[in-house]
C-alpha cells in the first residue's frame, strides 16, 4: 500500500503545528495541543492495528473520538506542551507511514472497525484495513487540520 497521500496530509498538519500562533478554542472544542495529542495517540492505535494485520493477528480498531480530555491534557503535560506533542506526532506519523508501506496485499485484511467522525461518518463493521487507513487520510486528518487552521484564524479569548 502506498503512503504518499498519508505523508502529504501529515506534512500539512505538522506545518500547521510548527506555525503555531493558535488561539483558545471555542467552548467545548479541543485546543491545538489537545488536537495534536489526540492525533498522536490515535496514530499509536493505528500502528498497533497495522502491526497486527502484518502479523496475521486478529485486531479490533476503535478510534479515539471519545477520548477524555484529561487523558489528552496528561499527554500534553507529559510532552511539555505543543512543541512536545508536535514532536511526538512527527514520530508516531512516521512510524505509521512506514508500516503502511509494508502492508501490500495485507491491506485487504478485514479488521473490526469502530469509528465516528461527528455525524457524517459512523463505522461499526469489519472493513479492509486499507479502507480504514484511507478514511484516516481523507476524512480524519483533514478534519483536524481544519480545526487547527480555525484556531489560528479565529482565536477565541482565553
Amino acid at each position: 500500500m502506498e503512503s504518499g497521500g498519508l505523508r502529504r496530509v501529515y506534512d500539512e498538519v505538522l506545518e500547521e503545528v510548527d506555525a503555531g500562533g493558535f488561539g483558545a478554542p471555542a467552548e467545548g472544542e479541543l485546543s491545538a495541543e489537545q488536537i495534536v495529542a489526540h492525533l498522536a495517540a490515535n496514530d499509536e492505535l493505528l500502528s498497533e492495528a497495522t502491526e497486527a494485520v502484518l502479523a496475521g493477528s486478529p485486531f479490533a480498531y476503535y478510534d479515539l473520538e471519545t477520548i477524555h480530555r484529561p487523558q489528552l491534557d496528561a499527554l500534553v503535560s507529559e510532552c511539555g506542551g505543543l512543541d512536545g506533542v508536535g514532536s511526538l506526532l512527527r514520530a508516531t506519523s512516521q512510524k505509521l507511514c512506514v508500516l503502511v508501506e509494508r502492508l501490500g496485499p495485507a491491506a485487504d485484511t478485514p479488521v473490526e472497525t469502530h469509528l465516528r467522525e461527528g455525524f457524517d461518518l459512523i463505522v461499526d463493521q469489519h472493513l479492509p484495513w486499507g479502507r480504514t487507513l484511507d478514511l484516516h487520510t481523507r476524512v480524519h486528518l483533514p478534519m483536524h487540520l481544519a480545526q487547527l487552521r480555525t484556531l489560528r484564524r479565529h482565536p477565541h479569548p482565553a
